[in-house]
This record gives C-alpha cells, sequence and structure tokens, in this order.
C-alpha cells in the first residue's frame, strides 16, 4: 500500500442497527477494489471484518473494525462498528477517529433505533458530513422508496436521495443516478443510458431538490438556479462538496452489498464529496500546562497520534490503533506518551485490514493505524514529540450499568480469571470489575446482557476459564431509631493471669454516616489506656447489624462506666466487653434497615414517557424532573432503590426498543419499608443457616 497525504485519506465511520449491512458494504468495497479475492457474509464468520471467533459465533459484529480501501489514488478508511446498543463502547470509538459518517439502512426494515441513534452520534452531535446507504434493495419487500420517505420525514430536509433503484416485475433491474441523469443496468453495468420515461418526473423533482440546496450555498450558484439555468458538473461538484461538509445536504444512496451493486458510485461519493482531515485546518490539543492550544492538521506540525484502541494478541503482544492528529509517525522512532510521562520505542508502523497488519514505512496526518509491544501505552494516550508535548481529551465511553456477581468454578482459575478480566478491560473501556471488600464479591460491569455474556463466552475460550454469575448483594445498612444502654462484663480466668473488662455503654441514633464514639467516665472506673480497646470493639461489631448483618451507621456510642481490675484487665478483654455491651443493647435501640437510593437519569424518546414512569412506580421511585433535550428525546430525573434498578439496563431495552439510555449514581440510604426489610432480614437468615 502506497503512501496517503493528509488531502488523499477519507475517514469514514460506519454506523446503523444491527443486521443492516454495514459489514457487509465494507466488505463488498474491498472486494470491489481487488483488495479480498473472496467475499464473505456476517451471517456465517466469512468476512475480512468478522474474524473474531465470538462474532462468527454470532453472526454480527461485535467489535470496531478497521478497512483501509484504495479508490482512484484516495485511500478510503472504513471504520465498520457494531449496531447492537451493548456493543456502544466500539461504536462511540469509531465515531471519535471518523472524521465522515456512512449510515447503512435496511430497506425492509427502514428506520430502526441504531439508525436513530447513529443520526443523533454523527449528525446532531458531532456534526459529522454524513451519507445514508439504503441497502439490500434487492430482497424481498424492500422498498426504496418508503425508506427514503421515512428517513426525510424523521431526520429533515437535508436528507436527499442521489440515487433510484429501476424496478421492473417486482425486482431492481438497475439505478438512475440523479446527478449525472443517467441510468445503469445489471446487465450492463458499463453502458450509462437515458433515464426510463415513468421516472422521469421523481428524477426531475428529485435534481431541483439538490439544485435548490446547492443554490444556497453560493450566491452566484443562486442566481443562476433563480434564472432557471441549469448546473454543470463543475458547480454541481462545487456545490455538494460544500452542502455535504456543511450538513445542508445528507445524500441517500441506495444498492446491495451482497449483489455489489451501488458500491462504485458510493466509493465516488464518498472521495468525492466527503472532506479530509486535513481539511479541519486545526485541532484543539492541551500542552504539559494543561492549556488548549490548537495543532494544524498538516504534514508539516509536530507529530502526535491518539491510541483510541488497544488490541492484546496472543502472538503478537499488545496492538495499539492509533490516529494521526498531525506530523509524520515513523517506523523506527522514538515518540513520548504525553499521559504517561515515559518514552516509547516505535518498530514498526502498520496498517490494518480486518485480522491483518500490513507494514508501512510511515503514517502521514489524518491516517489511521497501529504499532505494537509499547511497553507503557494504553487506549486514550496521546504520543507526541519530547519538543511539543500535547493530549488529546479521551474517548468518554458509556457506563457500565449491569453487573453480575462473578467467580470462577475452581479455586485455581482464580489467576487465570484476573488476567484474562485485566486484558479485556485493556481492550474494552466499558467493562469494569468492582472488588467489593464489604460483601467480598467480585462484581462484573458491562452495557448488558449480550455484552456480559459476550465477556463470559471470551473467558471461557481465550482464557479457559469457566465462571459462575449471581445477582450482586445489595449493600443495606442498619441503624437504630431509639436509645439503649448495656452492660458488657468479659471475665475469664484459666489459672495465672486472667482477663477482665467491664463497661456500661449507651447507644442513641445521630446523623452521621459512621459510629460516632464518646465517653462520659468519671472517677477513673475504666483507665484512658481502655478507651481506645472499647471504641476499636464498637466499630469492629458495627460491621455486623443485628438485623440482616449489614453494617451499622448512624449510631452514638457513649462510654459512660464500667471496672477494671489493676492486674488482670487488658485491652483484649476491653473489646470482648465492648462487644458483649453492643449485642445486648442494639436489639432494644429500635433497630431499623435502610436501603440505597440511586440517582436515575434517563434519555429515551417522548412516545416511551408514560410507559417509563409507570414503570418506575413499580419500582419504588420518584420522579424529580422531566426535561426535553436538543436532539428531541425525554430526559427523565428520577430516584428508586438500588435493589429495583439491578437489571434496568435489559428492561429499559426492552420497554424502548432499544432507544433508551440511563446512568445512574447512588444517593443516600433511607429507612427501607417494613415489608422490604422483613424479606431482606429473611433471606439473610436462610443464608446465614446455609
Amino acid at each position: 500500500m502506497k503512501d496517503y497525504l493528509a488531502n488523499e485519506v477519507r475517514n469514514v465511520v460506519v454506523l446503523g442497527h444491527s443486521g443492516a449491512g454495514k459489514s457487509s458494504v465494507v466488505e463488498a468495497c474491498l472486494y470491489f477494489t481487488k483488495a479480498i479475492d473472496r467475499y464473505g457474509k456476517s451471517g456465517d464468520g466469512t468476512t475480512a471484518l468478522n474474524f473474531d471467533a465470538e462474532e462468527g459465533k454470532r453472526g454480527l459484529s461485535c467489535y470496531c473494525h478497521l478497512a483501509p480501501v484504495e479508490w482512484k489514488n484516495m485511500k478510503i478508511n472504513f471504520i465498520d462498528t457494531p449496531g447492537y446498543m451493548d456493543y456502544e463502547g466500539e461504536e462511540v470509538t469509531g465515531l471519535t477517529v471518523g472524521d465522515n459518517a456512512l449510515i447503512v439502512v435496511d430497506a425492509k426494515e427502514g428506520i430502526e433505533a441504531g439508525t436513530e441513534r447513529a443520526w443523533k452520534e454523527a449528525a446532531l452531535k458531532r456534526k459529522l458530513p454524513t451519507i445514508f446507504f439504503v441497502n439490500k434493495i434487492d430482497e424481498e419487500h424492500a422498498s426504496f422508496e418508503e425508506t427514503y420517505h421515512a428517513l426525510r420525514d424523521r431526520f429533515g430536509k437535508s436528507v436527499i436521495p442521489f440515487e433510484m433503484p429501476i424496478m421492473k416485475d417486482g425486482k431492481v433491474v438497475g439505478s438512475v443516478n440523479i446527478l449525472r441523469d443517467k441510468a445503469w443496468y445489471y446487465d450492463n453495468h458499463d453502458e450509462a443510458q437515458e433515464v426510463p420515461e415513468d421516472m422521469r418526473a421523481q428524477v426531475d423533482e428529485f435534481y431541483n431538490e439538490i439544485a435548490e440546496t446547492i443554490a444556497m450555498t453560493d450566491d452566484e450558484l443562486m442566481e443562476k438556479f433563480i434564472g432557471g439555468e441549469k448546473f454543470d458538473m463543475h458547480e454541481l461538484a462545487k456545490g455538494l462538496r460544500i452542502g455535504v461538509r456543511s450538513g445542508d445536504i445528507r445524500p441517500v444512496y441506495c444498492g446491495s452489498a451482497n449483489n455489489q451493486t451501488g458500491i462504485e458510485r458510493l466509493m465516488d461519493l464518498i472521495t468525492e464529496y466527503f472532506p479530509s482531515y486535513a481539511e479541519k485546518g486545526r485541532v484543539q490539543a492541551r500542552n504539559a500546562k494543561g492549556e488548549t492550544l490548537d495543532m494544524e492538521t498538516n504534514e508539516q506540525e509536530a507529530m502526535s497520534a491518539f491510541v483510541f484502541k488497544t488490541i492484546i494478541d496472543p502472538f503478537v503482544g499488545q496492538i495499539s490503533y492509533l490516529k494521526v492528529m498531525s506530523g509524520v509517525l515513523n517506523s523506527d522512532s522514538q515518540v513520548y506518551n504525553a499521559n504517561k510521562g515515559v518514552n516509547e520505542k516505535i518498530a514498526q508502523v502498520y496498517v490494518i485490514n480486518g485480522k491483518f497488519q500490513v507494514g508501512v514505512g510511515k503514517l502521514f496526518t489524518g491516517d489511521i493505524g497501529a504499532v505494537v509491544k509499547l511497553q507503557n501505552t494504553e487506549t486514550n494516550d496521546t504520543l507526541c514529540t519530547n519538543a511539543k508535548v500535547v493530549t488529546y481529551d479521551p474517548i468518554e465511553f458509556p457506563e457500565p450499568n449491569l453487573g453480575y456477581a462473578i467467580w470462577p468454578k475452581t479455586k485455581a482459575d482464580e489467576d487465570k480469571m484476573s488476567v484474562g478480566i485485566r486484558n479485556m478491560c485493556a481492550e474494552d473501556h466499558t467493562i469494569r470489575l468492582d472488588k467489593n471488600a464489604e460483601t467480598h464479591e467480585q462484581v462484573l460491569y458491562g452495557l448488558g446482557d449480550q455484552h456480559i455474556d459476550l465477556i463470559l463466552s471470551k473467558l471461557k475460550s481465550k482464557y479457559k476459564v469457566e465462571v459462575t454469575t449471581s445477582v450482586p448483594t445489595v449493600q443495606y445498612r442498619e441503624t437504630i431509631r431509639g436509645k439503649a444502654e448495656a452492660q458488657g462484663k468479659y471475665k475469664k480466668q484459666n489459672g495465672g493471669a486472667g482477663q477482665y473488662g467491664d463497661v456500661w455503654v449507651r447507644f442513641e441514633p445521630t446523623e452521621s454516616d459512621d459510629m460516632e464514639f464518646a465517653e462520659e467516665v468519671f472517677g477513673g472506673a475504666v483507665p484512658k489506656q481502655y478507651f481506645p480497646p472499647v471504641e476499636q470493639g464498637l466499630r469492629d461489631c458495627m460491621e455486623h447489624g443485628p438485623l440482616a448483618g449489614y453494617k451499622v451507621v448512624g449510631v452514638k456510642a457513649t462510654l459512660y462506666d464500667g471496672s477494671y481490675h489493676p492486674v488482670d484487665s487488658k485491652e483484649v478483654a476491653f473489646k470482648e466487653a465492648a462487644r458483649l455491651a453492643y449485642n445486648e443493647a442494639m436489639p432494644k435501640a429500635k433497630p431499623a434497615l435502610l436501603e440505597p437510593i440511586g440517582k436515575v437519569v434517563v434519555y429515551a424518546p417522548e412516545e416511551y414517557t408514560g410507559t417509563l414512569m409507570g414503570d418506575f412506580t413499580k419500582r419504588r421511585g420518584l420522579i424529580l424532573d422531566m426535561q426535553m433535550t436538543e436532539d428531541g428525546d425525554q430526559r427523565i430525573e428520577a430516584e428508586a432503590p438500588m435493589a429495583e434498578m439491578l437489571t434496568y439496563a435489559n428492561e429499559l431495552r426492552s420497554m424502548t426498543q432499544g432507544r433508551g439510555k440511563f446512568t445512574i449514581t447512588f444517593d443516600r440510604y433511607q429507612a427501607a419499608p417494613q415489608e422490604v426489610a422483613d424479606k431482606v432480614i429473611a433471606a439473610a437468615k436462610e443464608k446465614k443457616e446455609a
């Protein structure tokens, strides 16, 4: 593969709903340009991109993949992303390094949840130039016209068709290119023909829409349009470049990846109208002091590269995927990791094509590639020169909210499980493993059940570890509502020196999140050196409450009397005496169970608002606020018991047909209703007996 300068590269993130044919479109581009010698299919795991064993097993993309395509002296870096919401982290990765977006839509299914998410993220949030490709138009029950009108109704007048299928006896036999005003038939691919008469009126209508939009981009073009003159191809190209780059025009193309139709003109559209990374002119970075500065997007600027993905390969080692943000990255060079403050050695620079790494001498500004075996570099790190130290903002990955307690089936696999999950966390920042000191559980968090299943399946196949899962233990708390006091007297005599400790302790409620300790001992009834052992003994007891064994909070314990023995009194005896006082008094102090309450923020289309509000009521939740967002979603702020939200990630997806997302953070503890407390206490008793 030859070297490509910044103005010769187009970075295109491929988005859409799962099953729309994103990987198939990229596969078709690779096959059409002879980059691969056979056309594979995602469903049977034979594609150049979905090469991972887990993807082959599932018949869909689970990871973000790179596919460089050389086309007419240009290079298109396709960044293929998964469409299923459980792999949203990989989609965000692709969006971060893509400068343009290709949204693939199924001509049978039309707009789906993944289509809407792609539009919001690419076109609305990131303002990326966007093209729609309506795929599978040759399949039964497919309708380009219905799909196009749905896109235009949902996403606005900037959505304009550039190509239309020619139908005969219910089958697609060719297509009309509206810009060129010519028709191509599949049985005679190379020869352009006249537009069929029955399509002339519609083709003219769409051409006028394009011409009117183009006219808005330039005063001279507007005068010509008002005068009724037709634009020549040069004027069309000029106006389209401006319109596509600004987002005023979102072209709609059509074809069939499986039948290789529409692929050639799609690549023409990408290279002709999508902007290169160089056209940005400048990108923002931060210097060593954290101050914002501009880096020029050309080869003359100091080298800087952003690491956006990490792969742990059992044979190659660590592979760091990166995008050159400025300058030139050379093989056999030294770079500086600005995040870690260390130098790294670049032995060889690679271009990634699916599962293959192709060695190249260098990567120019805007290009995407990889380096291997970096010692200290991770995802979100910036590599630069020692002379000009800069960093780029990290990728903001979605927060994993679905957790399962996990443990290996055999004790011997504990280390292998830890290594496997650590490696997967390095590869996927939407995985988190929390080791809970209170419940003694390891809780694995992901974005959904499919994501968790992928992690566990990979643990088994790649790291040879089988694990058991369960719903994680909810961290309840216990407190008291009344006042009680008790004596704790510990006396032990085994012959010789004995042990003696005697305390009177008063327990009462307080506002503290911990235990407050005080002493009111008069006349030296308990010497001061025994105060700390008494406090420590009480704190140890507070770890296990009298109701269900949960940590006790909001209690003030006051040591107010006691006695000691000049010979037999020891620290350990007073700790034990404190325990006896605790066990005696706490059940009399009106103990109560507290449950954790979470602050929840849900984003979903407005039509699901009623369903979501009703669901929160069932979960004993409370709606706090509702607002419309800029992209038309409803933002619902609520609070609910954490115990009721353990599987909410899956249930929200079901309620909103994959269109909703949420965040949850711990807010506070509050008294649990009696029926809830009774169930928790009974379950704890059962567990203890077992």
